[in-house]
């Protein structure tokens, strides 16, 4: 038997449809949806998918939670929320079209996002135009965070503001903390998406009222 084409080590036991090689087990593991679109016949990735999603949903927990005190809060700066804002628009969009979307999809989306802008790096794309990517929502909150450019209340000269990598994260972290706050590990429900919802409408009602004064 032949040895991986990725590590060059282990014996090559499984077809990467994705890579159109052979690969050892763990480094299947190691890229599967993670640094390759894998397509959904996949024999490997329907076997462990629900596994895998069960680790990330418990990924950090201990360590990602509110802040105790609105001082603590990053969203309480201007350029923080204003990210924020730009991450949470495709969770709006999904729910307005998406009956069946819950708050585990979110979630999944987040670590998604969060993972790909940690490792700098992009997902390995299939030739086949007719697989899309792997976490279409994870795929729309990393474009939207990309494009995000911050100009302030106060117009200045210059470029707008971009944001850092340690910035996307910590903001990433903050909203991950309150998906697994509000959800109260009840993913499968839409306790999150319901509180991003109201804050987009209330968002909205007050940019209709500001319309109204100034037409006065």
């Amino acid at each position: 038997m032949k040895k991986c084409s990725r590590c060059n080590n282990r014996k090559a036991k499984r077809f990467c449809p994705a890579l159109d090689e052979s690969i050892c087990s763990l480094c299947c593991g190691q890229v599967r949806e993670k640094e390759v679109h894998c397509p959904t016949t996949c024999p490997f990735l329907s076997k462990h998918k629900s596994y895998q999603e069960k680790r990330i949903v418990e990924k950090r927990h201990v360590s990602q939670r509110l802040p105790a005190s609105e001082e603590e809060d990053i969203l309480k700066d201007e350029r923080m929320a204003w990210l924020a804002f730009h991450i949470e628009m495709p969770v709006k969009e999904y729910a307005e079209r998406k009956s069946s979307f819950n708050d585990r999809q979110v979630l999944l989306a987040l670590e998604y996002v969060r993972d790909k802008i940690e490792k700098g790096r992009g997902l390995i794309l299939l030739t086949d135009e007719t697989i899309k990517p792997q976490n279409e929502l994870g795929e729309a909150m990393y474009h939207m965070m990309e494009r995000c450019r911050f100009e302030g209340r106060i117009i200045m000269t210059g470029k707008p503001i971009t944001y850092s990598q340690q910035e996307k994260l910590k903001v990433l972290d903050r909203i991950i903390g309150a998906v697994k706050h509000l959800t109260r590990d009840n993913l499968e429900g839409r306790s999150y998406i319901r509180a991003v919802t109201e804050r987009f409408a209330k968002m909205k009602g007050i940019s209709r009222q500001k319309k109204v004064l100034t037409t006065v």
